[in-house]
């Protein structure tokens, strides 16, 4: 270990809270191992040996999006080949399908519908909540958040309150990608800026909404751009405590048009994981999203300071539209093995991390 690791590596040991540079000196080092060492130590002191799973589904209402960002290899036009809109009749129907396989979580994001009013999502809700109450819903990214705002013409606090009155228990993380305006521009010039989808978390978490956080990478940032989206992430924790779980997202370049998006490895995969681990002080939960960096890494990464592997998904298609190599389903008792495998004790949870059943 070098010395810049050592110093590091005495104030993770101290409890000191690391700086931006220190962050920066750790995405730069070589010594994965020591890394991996340094944020398991820390997941270990929270969870001990437990690592979390959830049964859960995600549901796609659409892939129609008034946004065609460079990354996303999900997004259609109206009346393009692979386009699709789902009935309320086809969402429940799926949801129906979910729970009777022991979903306790429906996890809803989608494209910016050009013709679907705010009125189409708030009764997708109340009929999910009204028929699935035992379900929790977590819906709606913050990108998705502020597009309802704009096109019902609401603020975005009674967006929220009126998606939590019909039945909406948290938020997912999504749309973050990278806060850099510079990388922005290349990546999702029509999103919404990396300003706006802080403001409006920080707007979900004053109404009691817990949310989830991530970071999309691999693609045209710096190592740099991912400091500093990660201590804007920090910074609003600390005012708020609302989020839940940080869930570094591994950029898939297939079928993109970001063309100088590189994608990721299994090295830079755990790297990122460890950070953040470090780094985010303040978070409770680190999340190895399998369906973006595969089991095994997912699996490995349970060793490198995460804490939680997601869940069985049921269906996924924006990953894999973009050439995810991941299946799109893992069986409870393929995640429990995966844990297993990997020296960990599974434990079942619900949506806000409770533990459901230690297996």
């Amino acid at each position: 270990m070098d010395k810049i690791l050592k110093e590091i590596q005495k104030k993770v040991s101290a409890g000191k809270r690391l700086t931006e540079d220190d962050a920066l000196n750790l995405f730069r080092s070589n010594d994965i191992l020591s890394l991996g060492t340094m944020a398991n130590s820390i997941t270990e002191e929270r969870f001990g040996d437990k690592a979390f799973y959830i049964v859960n589904c995600h549901i796609n209402p659409t892939n129609i999006c008034v946004n065609r960002c460079a990354l996303c290899a999900f997004s259609r036009s109206p009346g393009e080949e692979g386009a699709f809109e789902l009935t309320l009749d086809e969402i429940l129907k799926r949801a129906k399908r979910a729970v009777k396989l022991g979903a306790n979580e429906l996890h809803i994001v989608g494209g910016l519908h050009p013709e679907w009013p705010f009125r189409f999502y708030l009764d997708m809700v109340r009929e999910l909540h009204k028929k699935f109450p035992s379900v929790v819903l977590k819906a709606f990214t913050a990108v998705e958040i502020e597009y309802f705002s704009r096109i019902s013409k609401k603020s975005v606090e009674d967006v929220l309150r009126a998606l939590k009155e019909a039945g909406v228990s948290c938020l997912p993380g999504g749309g973050a990608e990278i806060f850099a305006s510079h990388v922005r521009r290349q990546i999702c010039s029509s999103k919404i800026s990396g300003e706006k989808w802080l403001e409006v978390m920080e707007k979900a978490h004053s109404h009691s909404l817990k949310t989830n956080a991530t970071m999309l990478y691999g693609h045209v940032e710096s190592l740099a751009d991912r400091v500093a989206h990660l201590s804007r992430l920090r910074a609003l924790q600390d005012r708020t405590g609302g989020f839940l779980c940080f869930i570094p997202l591994a950029f898939q370049p297939g079928n993109t048009r970001l063309k100088n998006g590189h994608g990721t490895s299994g090295y830079d995969d755990l790297r990122t994981i460890a950070v953040s681990r470090l780094f985010l002080d303040n978070f409770p939960h680190i999340k190895a999203y399998w369906i973006m960096i595969g089991e095994r890494t997912g699996q490995v990464a349970l060793n490198f300071g995460a804490d939680d592997i997601d869940g069985t998904i049921l269906e996924e298609h924006i990953a894999h539209e973009a050439g995810a190599g991941s299946p799109q389903v893992l069986s409870e008792d393929d995640l429990i093995n995966l844990i297993r495998a990997a020296g960990k004790v599974p434990v079942r949870r619900d949506s806000f991390y409770a533990a459901v059943k230690e297996r």
